[in-house]
């Protein structure tokens, strides 16, 4: 069900014109949060406020509706988390089971996916091929302390171009099964991406290198990547990563690439720069620039803060908050996200948003050109239409659709 249905007890207005709007959610000026929505927002920002939570399920909410939500927009075990701490007595007990269950069966594909994370290092190490791990366990653990407070059904990992055939092979020694072949990657052919399925299972892998980061604006120097290399702590193990400054500006490269349709998109920024170790801002603005995402960048600032309200420190948000088609930009898609059904933005109108993210037509027309007409995503096409499996259930019978899956958890 859209999050625009059964929204029916209206307690804010966010107003703002769209008539210029690449982006158009709805010909009405304004539109109502409801009660679910504004529940789902205080469970999800960093800091939620109990009291203001207790008041709003005082209400008569559409537990449905607000589970349906909380589902959609990747943010179940953050829900889960944050009411399952509070009075019982404010919640129904069929909810509360519902949720119990839920976080169970996070917590379970968490580990699963987390020990196949280490099992993939490990014949990475032994093969020398370096790889650094993004999104998935090891940004649950940077932005909420656990691998299983964050929703997602793959694992990423970036590897140099030049490693890629190696890395194949090693992937199909695990019994992988590779969407694009040793023959494509013999033929020099550059796919969309490099996607591994598990037979007989879920399980999801991507590699990313420099040669598939095409929604960066600017061609990406992968070495710098490593040079600036960190780890992260999961289950006693280190887990090689992107620094936290690159990390970021990946995330919200992520969430533009897919319109931030999905709050758990916002929701990742925002605790990431509200973690007991923030981002050191200058590298962080640094490589922004180098992948010429500095429009990105604050546009996914400017959601954390105007959504969830994260807090930026001087003068980052005082040039956020001065970027004027960023602030255009933010409050359209903060409409999106209660109003709008992802799949209404049409093949024009998303090249026109990734071209106000260039910063006008001509800086952006490469990225618009990258993004819907440059024959090498055919490439891509034909061997996704030739090696992906046939349609399953989702992850444990309860997560994300295939089509989530694609669109990178």
């Amino acid at each position: 069900m859209p999050l625009a249905a059964a929204k029916a007890r209206p307690s804010l207005t966010i107003s703002g014109s769209l008539q210029s709007s690449p982006l158009k959610a709805s010909p009405k000026p304004q539109h109502w949060q409801s009660a679910e929505w504004l529940v789902l927002l205080e469970c999800v920002a960093r800091r939620s406020n109990v009291d203001r939570l207790a008041d709003l399920l005082q209400n008569s909410l559409d537990w449905p509706l607000l589970l349906e939500d909380a589902e959609s927009h990747g943010v179940m075990p953050l829900l889960a988390e944050c009411v399952m701490n509070l009075d019982p007595v404010l919640v129904p007990p069929d909810i509360r089971d519902r949720l119990r269950e839920s976080r169970r069966a996070y917590t379970a594909c968490s580990l699963q996916m987390t020990a196949e994370l280490f099992r993939l290092l490990e014949r990475f190490s032994d093969a020398g091929i370096e790889s650094l791990a993004t999104k998935g366990p090891a940004l649950s653990v940077r932005c909420y302390g656990d691998p299983g407070r964050r929703q997602y059904s793959d694992l990423d990992l970036v590897i140099r171009e030049k490693d890629i055939r190696r890395a194949t092979q090693a992937m199909l020694d695990l019994t992988y099964e590779p969407r694009v072949p040793l023959t494509v990657i013999d033929a020099k052919k550059i796919p969309g991406e490099y996607a591994f399925r598990k037979p007989g299972t879920h399980l999801l892998v991507e590699f990313h290198t420099e040669r598939t980061f095409r929604y960066h604006p600017r061609p990406l120097h992968i070495e710098k990547l490593f040079e600036r290399r960190a780890s992260v702590t999961i289950d006693g193990r280190d887990v090689p990563v992107l620094s936290l400054e690159d990390e970021l500006v990946l995330i919200c490269v992520h969430g533009a690439k897919h319109f931030w349709e999905r709050l758990m998109w916002v929701a990742d920024v925002a605790a990431l720069i509200s973690s007991g170790r923030p981002p050191d801002w200058d590298r962080a603005i640094a490589a922004a620039g180098e992948a010429g995402a500095e429009r990105i960048l604050h546009l996914g600032l400017r959601l954390a803060s105007d959504v969830l309200g994260a807090e930026l420190p001087e003068p980052v948000g005082a040039s956020v908050r001065s970027d004027r088609p960023v602030s255009r930009l933010a409050a359209q898609i903060e409409s999106r996200l209660t109003l709008s059904e992802p799949r209404g933005i049409g093949i024009l109108q998303r090249a026109a948003f990734r071209v106000r993210m260039r910063g006008g037509w001509l800086a952006g027309a490469p990225t618009c050109c990258g993004s819907h007409c440059l024959p090498r995503k055919r490439i891509g096409l034909q061997v996704k239409r030739e090696l992906a499996p046939p349609s399953s259930t989702p992850l444990a019978g309860r997560f994300a659709s295939q089509e989530n899956i694609a669109a990178g958890n």
